[in-house]
């Protein structure tokens, strides 16, 4: 049996460092000692966790790097961000690569998940640790890569409910690889041909979706000057059996707006300009801006005080059911909404106030203290905000009507109250 070891303990990391931990011991490192002490007293920030498998699993947590050398078998799984001008931004996942070349010790198979374009293990992760570890990869240590599938907030699709694409280095190390994820995923695995071949894979699933949702977001654009509901017309499309079921909104996170930057990139350090995959980026970036400005254009036809006006948002996160603030496109909305002069307040059902606080200069209000408004964008529907369905905005008007612009169109219309002015993509 592998002795495991989890490198990056968050979104990813933890529910793989858990389902191995209900199998046998295993080691879960991260660098944030905050982090490491939640997970010690069974606290998962996260939410991907329950209490009770974290007390299930027989995990070792720890900030101390030097335990990586009682593994042979490590997964790396920390984020792979991109910068202010939408680059790479590979720096965690080689500080990981460091940590692990110091510590680990011969015959180790060092398995990466972290999203990366083609050929970022072989070519950047590998001669960190084999700089850091003296070791010779091929002979003193093996690689492997099996990108994760994680669907933040998902309690159906989850790491073990999801085919596992995994590859490694030679035909041997990928058994050993197989076997070891097939222990605890319970949907089976599946070989690729090459690490680089499980590179792509994971980079361009993310890609497909970024685009297929850019298609929605400007058919929404158009539909939008022809003062058609866009909701309604992909209803209608959708009743034809091969039709995809895409829906416009915005895109943010920490997945589908950013992974596609991972392969244009390399991309355009082959020679080859990748029009389609930047155009989608260009128009799901563009979305927060549009939908700010359509509200503005809806306030100005149903009369509000435009100087006066007071706008609420309601969810701040990625998506919803999440903590996750991470490039949120929430952002856009509100940095155009206050480029018109208008005051903005927002509240979120799960975000830590002092996070987006230090992050976004944002002050979320807490929803019971939220002001009278004279109009809604409902941006996030966490499940909380689901139940309570159109009483959520029973104490926010600031007149006899209420304009509601719903994002993600999860609002039933046929209950919609009358005093409602309903509004969506």
């Amino acid at each position: 049996m592998r002795k495991i070891a989890v490198v990056g303990l968050g979104y990813v990391g933890l529910p793989v460092a858990v389902e191995f931990g209900k199998k046998q011991p295993v080691i879960g490192f991260d660098i944030n000692e905050a982090r490491i002490k939640d997970l010690q007293k069974g606290i998962d920030f996260t939410n991907e966790v329950e209490q009770a498998d974290l007390n299930q699993a027989d995990m070792t947590f720890t900030s101390d790097p030097t335990k990586l050398s009682e593994a042979d078998f490590i997964i790396v799984a920390v984020p792979t961000p991109i910068t202010e001008t939408k680059q790479p931004d590979l720096t965690p996942l080689l500080k990981a690569s460091e940590t692990v070349g110091k510590h680990m010790s011969k015959d180790t198979i060092v398995v990466f998940e972290s999203t990366v374009y083609p050929g970022a293990t072989e070519e950047d992760c590998v001669p960190v640790l084999e700089k850091h570890s003296g070791l010779v990869n091929g002979k003193d240590f093996f690689v492997g890569y099996s990108p994760e599938r994680i669907n933040p907030g998902d309690k159906v699709n989850t790491f073990k409910t999801i085919t596992k694409v995994v590859s490694g280095q030679t035909d041997e190390v990928l058994n050993i690889i197989a076997d070891v994820y097939a222990s605890v995923v319970d949907a089976g695995v599946f070989k690729a041909k090459s690490i680089k071949v499980a590179e792509a894979a994971k980079v361009i699933e993310n890609t497909q979706r970024d685009i297929n949702i850019a298609l929605m977001n400007e058919l929404a654009i158009i539909f939008e000057k022809m003062d058609i509901d866009t909701s309604d017309v992909l209803e209608a499309a959708g009743t034809k059996w091969n039709f995809l079921n895409f829906s416009p909104g915005l895109v943010g996170g920490h997945c589908i707006g950013v992974d596609p930057y991972y392969l244009t990139y390399k991309a355009e350090q082959l020679g080859h300009y990748p029009e389609m995959i930047l155009a989608g980026r260009q128009i799901n970036d563009f979305t927060g801006k549009f939908i700010a400005r359509k509200v503005v254009k809806d306030m100005i036809r149903e009369g509000i005080n435009m100087q006066s006006a007071t706008i609420t948002i309601l969810g701040f996160t990625f998506k919803e059911n999440v903590p996750d603030i991470r490039n949120t496109r929430v952002i856009d909305m509100i940095e155009e909404l206050e480029s018109f002069g208008l005051t903005v307040q927002v509240t979120d059902a799960y975000a830590d106030a002092e996070e987006v606080k230090r992050h976004y200069d944002i002050d979320l209000v807490d929803q019971k203290d939220l002001k009278k408004t004279d109009a809604v964008i409902y941006a996030v529907p966490h499940e909380s905000y689901q139940d309570i369905g159109w009483q959520l905005f029973d104490d926010l008007y600031n007149s006899n009507d209420l304009l509601v612009f719903d994002v993600k169109g999860e609002l039933e219309r046929e209950n919609k109250p009358s005093n409602v002015i309903l509004r969506r993509l």
